[in-house]
């Protein structure tokens, strides 16, 4: 990114927007005083804290200007720029709109239940063979990471694919009339976010909402596999395409076989080919469908594309195995967990060859409402004592798992802690891990599962 100050008061409609400015220049925004970094336009939030208190460390840090809201402008500072609007989220986003279109990028947008990030990192990973890329960084997903990702573009950005989240109505409309995309692709649908929603059938209504800005000659994409998607896509009118593993979709995914490291699988439409991820779970075969399905849209050549998916990088934290102090294996996926991510997360690491024991860690899965209990206890179908011998369980939802898997397993194999019996967990799982076990850590990121991979790193 780079404006000048009287450009940005502008494009957001500031209410000084007609002063004399300086002929200073911005080269990136920031929200955050203690990230920013110099030449970038600060924009105080309202949240929990005002960002307006902050300002005087934005500027230390060198940030050239600043949005300002009008009802604070008793306290606007007066050693760099004021911009002042009505609303400094809404005009951050009204600039990250402005600046996509200045720069007029292919948009591609992503949502889904899960595998939504590891998707995106796949479809940038396809797109870069060919184009100039900017994709979302880390989860920067929501009404403030999304024009963030806009405004990181770079002026020769082709394509910018942005990841969507949500967990209420009205989220994915607003973010996907921001961006209007040109391709709109649905990973699946899962109980995440249940709390809010009630049903699968809600969630799927929501994550419709991503096509509500998608242009005229747009493309969606999405799960075939999913009766919910399929019933929904009968109203769409643009152009509609599908992945999964039944044989009816567009791009289908067949012969799939998996290891700790990679997975591999055969297409539909390249037959002779065989695909590799460097993900295990047989799971991943499908964000790596629709990341190839994109490339497609895009006329990616499919040598490019099987490359591609074959050297991408996951973020971190999302199933990634590592090398425990003892030399275990451990399978670390603590950033996010709903019941359908844990349940393939458990059926792949139940499948993955080992010399000594399989270990489950299981932390609490969150906003599942009233729900929750039932749906903690229905991990026990992926459980099994024969592939994995001993369960830790954290949170006060897993009462429910321990009490469903008391049939299944022995007493002494299941290991219960509070969520506040974290630190004992540690101490008992360090006791009990051998050199040669596998170590499953999966939660979602409220229960801090990573306080229990640090001290199995160490």
């Amino acid at each position: 990114m780079k404006m000048q100050v009287t450009e940005i008061a502008k494009a957001v409609q500031a209410d000084n927007a007609e002063q004399a400015w300086p002929d200073v220049n911005v080269t990136g925004v920031a929200f955050d005083s203690r990230h920013l970094t110099a030449g970038e336009l600060f924009i105080p939030l309202i949240g929990e804290n005002d960002g307006h208190k902050f300002v005087q460390n934005a500027i230390d840090n060198g940030a050239v200007a600043t949005l300002w809201a009008s009802d604070h402008a008793d306290s606007a500072p007066t050693a760099i720029p004021v911009i002042l609007v009505a609303d400094t989220l809404k005009a951050l986003q009204q600039l990250g709109q402005y600046y996509l279109q200045k720069i007029n990028p292919k948009v591609v947008a992503v949502t889904g239940s899960n595998g939504k990030t590891t998707t995106k990192d796949m479809i940038a990973s396809v797109l870069s063979t060919q184009f100039n890329v900017t994709k979302t960084h880390a989860n920067f997903n929501n009404q403030i990471g999304v024009p963030i990702t806009l405004l990181s573009m770079e002026p020769n950005t082709e394509v910018v694919v942005v990841e969507m989240g949500m967990d209420h109505f009205g989220e994915l409309d607003f973010l996907s009339r921001l961006v209007q995309p040109d391709v709109a692709v649905i990973t699946m649908i899962g109980e995440a976010h249940i709390e809010f929603f009630g049903t699968r059938d809600k969630i799927a209504d929501a994550k419709m909402e991503i096509i509500h800005g998608l242009k005229e000659d747009g493309t969606f994409i999405f799960n075939g596999d999913e009766p919910l998607l399929q019933e929904r896509s009968a109203s769409v009118a643009q152009r509609k395409l599908t992945f999964g593993l039944n044989e009816t979709n567009t791009l289908a995914g067949s012969a799939v076989q998996t290891s700790r490291a990679s997975t591999s699988f055969k297409t539909n439409l390249w037959p002779d080919e065989t695909y590799t991820i460097p993900m295990m779970g047989a799971y991943n075969v499908n964000n790596a469908l629709a990341a190839l399905l994109v490339g497609n849209t895009f006329h990616v050549r499919p040598a490019a594309a099987q490359k591609a998916i074959a050297s991408f990088i996951p973020t971190e934290n999302r199933t990634e195995w590592l090398t425990g102090a003892d030399g275990e294996a451990i399978l670390s996926d603590v950033y996010n967990s709903n019941p359908t991510a844990a349940k393939r997360v458990l059926a792949a690491f139940s499948a993955v060859p080992t010399n000594g024991k399989r270990i489950a860690v299981l932390g609490d899965m969150l906003e599942l409402g009233e729900q929750a209990d039932d749906l903690h206890a229905s991990l026990a179908s992926e459980l099994d004592p024969s592939l994995i011998q001993s369960v830790y369980l954290n949170g006060s939802h897993m009462v429910a798992l321990a009490q469903a898997l008391a049939d299944k397993y022995p007493a002494s194999a299941i290991h219960y802690y509070p969520t506040a019996g974290q630190p004992q967990l540690i101490a008992d799982l360090k006791q009990a891990i051998g050199a040669d076990d596998e170590v499953l850590l999966k939660g979602s990121h409220g229960i801090h599962l990573e306080n229990v991979l640090a001290a199995l790193e160490v």
